[in-house]
């Protein structure tokens, strides 16, 4: 077979999977899919009422100002939380087909990407409701969202690889991300913060991500040269040190699954 025929192969897989995957999410929903555009929508609303009145005066459009830090850390935590798992979850198939297991956790990740995808539809609506002017600098919110799958796919791996041999990885990790989130500046100016805790956040891949998108959202502006830097080392840089941990793991992993 050649390497054409392999690509055009894989890709047939990881659309049935990413099917799979959407169809078991939602399999027991009324709403389905919808959900991918309420919850954002619903998080908006009762953050936004609680404190938007607190920032009003260091944050202009406060709902959008939240959505938009909101979408991108779901789709994060929704492709790493949910392709940590994929392996031990897959152990079947995993077991009886032979394609490359790299596919699962791809398809994990791709799922979450497709999931944002719906919320940026309701994401767009709510630009319009709020009346933030189009802006050119927007279609830069591509190259973000690309950076930060291959940051959220590299992390992936990691995760993925490890969740075989040590188990309590998954509960560490909820830790971890609710740490993660607080510092992510997410709901709050980051402005107001000063020491230590800012620098924190200022070397926060995800705050990086979500601070470049308000930007070309809300500001009209591109990233500056060193925050383009940033986000392509985080997104290329964690990418290949996660599939590099994943193929290195590959027998071991084969032999405790």
């Amino acid at each position: 077979m050649t390497r054409a025929q392999q690509r055009k192969q894989h890709a047939f897989v990881i659309r049935q999977l990413t099917a799979r995957e959407l169809k078991r999410k939602y399999a027991r929903s009324y709403l389905g899919i919808v959900w991918s555009v309420l919850n954002p929508l619903l998080s908006m609303a009762v953050l936004s009422l609680i404190f938007s009145q607190l920032f009003r005066r260091s944050i202009d459009n406060y709902p959008i100002y939240y959505l938009t830090g909101y979408i991108l850390w779901q789709a994060f935590t929704g492709a790493t939380t949910s392709a940590m798992t994929t392996l031990v979850d897959n152990k079947a198939l995993l077991l009886k087909v032979k394609f490359p297991m790299e596919l699962f956790v791809l398809t994990r990740a791709y799922t979450a990407l497709i999931n944002l995808g719906y919320s940026l539809a309701a994401y767009v609506v709510m630009l319009a409701v709020f009346q933030v002017t189009p802006k050119w600098t927007m279609a830069f919110s591509v190259v973000i969202i690309a950076c930060l799958f291959l940051f959220a796919l590299g992390l992936s791996y990691i995760l993925a690889t490890a969740y075989v041999f040590f188990g309590d990885v998954r509960h560490l990790y909820t830790v971890v991300l609710t740490l993660w989130m607080y510092c992510s500046a997410i709901f709050y100016p980051v402005e107001q913060l000063q020491g230590p805790i800012r620098a924190v956040i200022d070397a926060n891949p995800l705050y990086v991500y979500i601070h470049c998108l308000r930007k070309a959202v809300m500001s009209g502006a591109l990233p500056t040269g060193f925050e383009l830097a940033q986000m392509l080392l985080w997104g290329v840089g964690t990418a290949a040190v996660g599939y590099w941990v994943f193929r290195r793991s590959k027998n071991r992993i084969m032999q405790r699954v």
